[in-house]
């Protein structure tokens, strides 16, 4: 499967690759304040792509659970000299973690070529148009309600369903306004307005996304799910549950996994590929 983003055709097939988020916030749910100065962001997204990185997810605005909004001009201060000097300092491509439309059009006049936007239940389609206009990746996330309201009591009939069901229409959404099909990616956005039991459900459905013919990435880095299924309270000591869930992902055809821990995960995806049986015929 091909995933194109701005000038890149990303070859997805069977190919393990890691998204490592760059959180430029005082208040993300484990790593707020690590790197809100531009040279150890910069830094950290080196690093990162040193340890193996496909792509480097910068986010300006946090959107964990209760979260306080960020206005765009604060946004911007925080994310734009980050991705310019990344730009500059290394071939790594750049996402822009926002669900901002102008955030989103500077973020990539200034180097990005992927969009995440986990506000992708949009009515205005400005947002999809930008990423028409730049020709930009786009990755839909789904999420019920916002980060102020998401996990106060979510609801779903059948949420593997409604899940799809929301793809299904926002696609037609997203083609109608511009963006061709083999740009956007799709994260059914573990922790984003569901239980425990409907994150769990997902994650168990995850091959039944594939027929809307688009490329998945998946987000459960650190997630509070850990805690409240195996009562691991710290986020920085969630990474086992997080590569069982990488490798389980991969198994069945996800093709990024979006995480803080790079070089654990990349390590551990090189080990599940490499474990694969091999398609030649000896």
């Amino acid at each position: 499967m091909i995933w194109k983003t701005s000038h890149l055709n990303w070859d997805l097939q069977g190919i393990p690759r890691v998204m490592g988020i760059l959180n430029v916030t005082p208040d993300s749910f484990s790593d707020g304040g690590s790197f809100s100065d531009v040279p150890r962001a910069v830094d950290r997204a080196l690093q990162m792509a040193g340890e193996g990185a496909a792509m480097i997810d910068v986010g300006g605005e946090s959107t964990r659970p209760n979260a306080v909004p960020v206005n765009e001009s604060e946004e911007l201060r925080r994310v734009l000299p980050v991705i310019k000097e990344i730009v500059r300092q290394s071939s790594v491509p750049v996402s822009i973690d926002t669900r901002k439309v102008q955030v989103a059009r500077e973020a990539l006049e200034a180097g990005a070529v992927i969009v995440n936007d986990v506000e992708a239940k949009r009515t205005d389609p400005s947002m999809w148009k930008t990423v028409a206009q730049f020709g930009a990746g786009y990755i839909a996330m789904h999420m019920q309600g916002d980060p102020r309201d998401m996990q106060q009591r979510p609801r779903y009939r059948n949420v593997v369903d409604e899940v799809l069901e929301f793809f299904r229409q926002g696609i037609d959404r997203m083609m109608a306004s511009g963006v061709k099909k083999e740009q956007v990616m799709l994260d059914v956005g573990i922790g984003f307005g569901k239980t425990l039991d409907h994150n769990l459900a997902l994650l168990r459905a995850l091959e039944s996304f594939h027929h809307l013919g688009c490329p998945l990435l998946l987000g459960v880095s650190r997630k509070s799910l850990f805690e409240a299924l195996l009562h691991v309270h710290n986020p920085r000591e969630r990474l086992p549950a997080g590569l069982a869930c990488a490798c389980w992902a991969m198994e069945r055809g996800v093709s990024i996994i979006r995480t803080h821990d790079v070089g654990e995960t990349v390590q551990a995806l090189g080990m599940w590929q490499a474990l694969k049986p091999s398609k030649r015929n000896d």
